[in-house]
């Protein structure tokens, strides 16, 4: 049986300590702070028995726990990040631990007015009697994916400690700079040595992903020309107008808040203007790949349309894809998804196989060579001050890992 006062006390240790990643920094990690963490992994990996822990000049982590089987089976691995968002604060986060939660509001902050309400976010009423893991408020809480760390570290040392259980190597990875897109960049899948592998970045319980989006983000760079207010008729070309224009000829219900599912958008998610020059950020988003393409040259037709009708180049638009839908490499491998399934059914836990509106490290990793479907690791409310885990599904987690491995040992390779 997973302690549960042992994965609050593992879970809480690696939250407290601040590694939000930069965007707008070119080192890895984009943040000295995230070293803070990634040392003090390393040295937790060797002293729960695993071997060949290592991290290297990036902070890329990992080691190995090896077979107990005198039997050649498959390699398998399991990564998490060790980075929180940039979106939301995590310097200073301090838990709060709601013990059998009555399915009410929670006060996260009663002196700034915040609450956690099953009003607005109705999956709390899905952990009612369990015990809760919430921020007071003021920062996010770092489950994202903090809390994948405390049930891969758990694993290990569970299965180090009930040899019983009867597993093949295993490989497990920590990343840096995966909120910002960058944690698979500088992974040695070589190194890393497994046959495949599988995040524990999910949120639900129950979830099980092996699709995600394809993704690009696209800088709108709009230019304009500065006049004299008092003297600009004929001469001044607002740049922010023609950005306007541009905003407003992408289909409008095409964006996050009006999309799910299946269903891709393009979301503006920066804009910098002034008369002389307007920037726009847009991230483009789409689960089939000719979809994918057709977004993108949406904008690169938009592009020349306008500046046909201003007739010179007032919009410059570079696109740059980001990952790929990851169902496309991971199908042809499909026991690896089952394998989880499987574990899942025999913990009793109702699999929730769904695509991913987002992307993961397993997604860049699967086109790299190392299919890498997403299982979940029980947080809800990412990125923000209403972030919560319920620890019972960490605790789920910790055993679909275990179980995962064990019917991985049940598959010979044969000679």
């Amino acid at each position: 049986m997973i302690s549960k006062n042992h994965i609050i006390k593992r879970f809480i240790s690696y939250v407290t300590v601040d590694t939000q990643s930069d965007p707008n920094s070119q080192e890895t990690p984009s943040t000295k702070k995230q070293w803070d963490l990634a040392n003090t992994l390393v040295k937790e990996l060797k002293e729960i028995g695993l071997e060949d822990a290592t991290i290297d000049e990036n902070a890329y982590i990992m080691a190995t726990l090896p077979s107990n089987v005198d039997y050649d089976v498959p390699t398998i691995g399991f990564i998490s990040h060790f980075d929180t968002s940039p979106d939301f604060s995590g310097t200073n986060v301090n838990p709060q631990i709601i013990e059998n939660y009555n399915g009410k509001e929670i006060v996260l902050n009663k002196e700034q007015d915040i609450v956690l309400s099953p009003d607005y976010f109705e999956d709390l009423l899905l952990y009612k009697g369990q015990t809760l893991i919430t921020t007071d408020g003021t920062t996010l809480l770092g489950a994202d994916d903090k809390a994948g760390i405390c049930e891969i570290v758990s694993a290990m040392e569970y299965l180090i400690q009930h040899p019983e259980i009867k597993h093949g190597n295993i490989r497990v990875g920590f990343t840096p700079d995966e909120e910002i897109g960058r944690g698979a960049h500088k992974f040695d899948v070589k190194k890393f040595g497994a046959d495949w592998a599988y995040t524990m970045d999910g949120s639900q319980i129950g979830e099980l992903e092996y699709e995600n989006f394809n993704a690009a983000g696209a800088v709108v760079k709009v230019k304009g020309k500065i006049v004299h207010p008092g003297y600009a008729k004929g001469k001044m070309i607002n740049s922010m107008y023609i950005a306007q224009e541009f905003i407003n000829s992408l289909p409008r219900l095409e964006t996050p808040e009006h999309t799910e599912g299946y269903e891709g958008f393009f979301h503006l998610h920066s804009i910098k203007g002034e008369v002389e020059e307007t920037v726009l950020e847009y991230i483009i988003r789409d689960h089939s790949r000719d979809h994918f393409e057709a977004r993108k040259e949406v904008m690169r037709k938009l592009t020349k349309e306008l500046n046909s009708q201003y007739g010179r180049e007032v919009i410059i638009t570079e696109i740059k894809d980001q990952y790929y839908n990851m169902k496309e490499k991971v199908e042809p491998v499909k026991h690896i998804v089952d394998i989880a399934e499987k574990a899942m059914k025999e913990l009793n836990i109702k699999p929730l196989i769904k695509a991913i509106r987002g992307g993961t490290d397993g997604s860049q990793l699967s086109y790299m060579g190392l299919p890498c479907p997403n299982i979940f690791a029980g947080g809800h409310n990412f990125h923000g001050r209403y972030e919560y885990v319920p620890v019972e599904s960490m605790i789920k987690a910790t055993e679909v890992i275990c179980k995962i491995a064990e019917l991985t040992a049940q598959k010979k390779i044969a000679k």
